[in-house]
């Protein structure tokens, strides 16, 4: 996993601490072309917005945004001031010393230490500022349910009847957190008020709320969550909320189309499409601290810092996997956006969590019994727990495992997501090589102690 990319957990912190202000220079003196100033990152350069010089700020606080290219805008109708926001840039998080980090070369942003025995996966907040969502909201949210309603009439199969179904469903988080308020997404699971999110979208805060897609404030709860696999379970002090339709990630084909929903940059109930790129993707994420595993279904659906914790809908509106990680060149967590590259975590993974934390306080951790070597070029067993599942199908120190279930491997990490993805008692199939021997063994994966 050293192919110097960044990934980012689409969601930010802190994006009330601190911002910088820019604006358009403007029109040149005696020149009547309104739109020559435009920026073509957001703005069609054939309307006829006017420039508007700065304004002293207002007295009410706002929104700040940052367009395609990170520069600051002002929005001439709604007089909002707007800007870049961002926290103090985090620490440095290299996966290896000496990688370079530039607009043209990124790293990858998670630091895997050590690959204990099959130690589950952590991983840090970085959720989007919810600033004063006051002005926004009112505008985003503009689609009243007769609105709704009305959109629910076209064709089932239609993009436009699925948002209708499910934006009901969809919730914003937010979290306290110092400077401000984090946000992310999540989505109703039970007419009782249950609601699934990630865990790093409600780590590192004081208490959780949610703004229901009405624009309906609500008191919640955290009910527990599971680091090591990115989800959290809270409670929704409301009840007769329209739950979401659960899918089966094991039918997700390559190709499928999918419909990402969630509260990007701010925006409640955005919906945006695409397809599946790839499944089984075997990706870690995180930071020094805390790193987090993921055998995540690939998409290019637009997915951006607030949509962590948000479902992914497949072609006929049931939930197939909760929007958690984004691919970038950014060097920083800021400055990452969509690029096309997107992961989930698959639905029939998190659902299993999400009902263990619900029915115990805490989710089981899947492992397969065995410390791994991580200085070694591949995935070789460091040392086979004697106790384990491992060493109950044959598999010893210094084996060198090649693939499980036909997944061909080629670090640590990928054996650990691949692992974490399925339920304890799970019996997998194993290729390995001893010496100069391959082999293939069944394995019965097995629930940690904790």
């Amino acid at each position: 996993m050293t192919d110097g990319w960044n990934w980012h957990q689409p969601d930010g912190d802190d994006a009330g601490t601190r911002a910088e202000r820019r604006v358009p220079t403007p029109p040149p003196t005696g020149s009547t072309d309104e739109a020559s100033w435009s920026d073509p990152a957001w703005s069609d350069p054939h309307s006829s917005a006017a420039w508007v010089p700065p304004t002293a700020p207002p007295s009410q606080p706002a929104y700040w945004w940052t367009d395609a290219r990170n520069d600051p805008w002002r929005d001439p109708q709604s007089h909002v001031r707007l800007g870049v926001a961002g926290s103090t840039p985090p620490p440095s998080k290299e996966l290896a010393p000496g990688l370079g980090v530039s607009r043209r070369t990124a790293i990858l942003v998670a630091v895997v230490a050590a690959v204990a025995l099959m130690a589950g996966i952590v991983g840090g907040a970085m959720g989007v500022g919810f600033m004063t969502a006051t002005h926004r909201q009112s505008t985003s949210l503009d689609r009243s349910n007769q609105t709704i309603a009305a959109l629910a009439q076209r064709p089932p199969e239609s993009f436009a009847a699925i948002a209708a179904r499910v934006l009901p469903s969809v919730v914003t988080v937010k979290v306290p957190v110092s400077g401000g308020m984090a946000l992310g997404s999540g989505f109703v699971v039970s007419d009782d008020g249950y609601v699934i999110t990630n865990d790093h979208v409600v780590s590192g805060g004081s208490g959780v709320s949610v703004v229901l897609n009405d624009g309906t404030p609500a008191t919640a709860k955290l009910i527990g969550s599971d680091p090591e696999s990115d989800i959290a379970v809270i409670k929704v002090n409301r009840s007769g909320l329209p739950p979401v339709e659960m899918g089966d990630s094991s039918t997700v084909q390559v190709g499928d189309p999918v419909l990402a929903v969630g509260s990007p940059l701010a925006l409640p109930g955005t919906v945006t499409s695409g397809i599946v790129s790839a499944v089984d993707r075997l990706l870690a994420a995180g930071d020094s601290q805390q790193t987090r595993y993921y055998a995540a279904i690939q998409t290019d659906a637009a997915i951006n810092h607030g949509n962590s914790g948000g479902p992914l809908l497949d072609g006929g509106g049931s939930v197939i996997g909760i929007n958690a990680v984004i691919k970038s060149m950014a060097s920083d967590d800021d400055s990452a956006g969509n690029i096309g590259l997107a992961f989930a975590i698959p639905i029939n993974q998190a659902k299993r969590i999400a009902e263990e934390i619900i029915s115990t306080g805490h989710a089981r951790r899947t492992v397969i019994g065995a410390r791994l070597d991580t200085n070694y070029k591949g995935v070789r067993l460091a040392e086979v727990d004697p106790a384990g599942p491992a060493a109950a199908a044959g598999l010893r120190n210094g084996d060198v495992v090649l693939a499980v279930d036909h997944h061909v491997l080629e670090d640590p990490t990928e054996l650990i997501a691949l692992v974490r993805k399925y339920a304890p008692g799970t019996a997998v199939t194993v290729d390995y090589q001893r010496g100069s021997s391959h082999k293939e063994v069944t394995v019965t994966l097995a629930a940690d102690a904790k």
